[in-house]
């Protein structure tokens, strides 16, 4: 497993915003809560709660996804993303 902190669009580090590399594939987290994994075969789940928490949340989730919101709803909506509970045991 490896963390590191995501990068802002001028090229500082994010503070609070991690990318988690598993064996299974990559977790973004915001702050204390996970927000999306993105599996190794493509599959992307989403926490019911807190995939669109705060505009920071929604623009580093853009970026770890490659998409705008309109793209992750659509994708939501049409089943290709699963929302779950990600953060049984709290959260921020």
């Amino acid at each position: 497993m490896k963390v590191r902190n995501m990068i802002t669009p001028s090229n500082n580090t994010a503070p609070n915003q991690f990318i988690i590399t598993t064996n299974d594939g990559e977790i973004f987290q915001s702050y204390k809560s996970v927000i999306a994994i993105k599996h190794v075969d493509g599959h992307v789940v989403l926490d019911e709660t807190y995939w669109n928490y705060s505009s920071t949340t929604g623009k580093y989730r853009n970026m770890f996804l490659g998409e705008d919101r309109a793209t992750t709803e659509a994708k939501i909506a049409s089943g290709e993303y699963q929302l779950t509970n990600l953060n049984p045991y709290g959260d921020n």
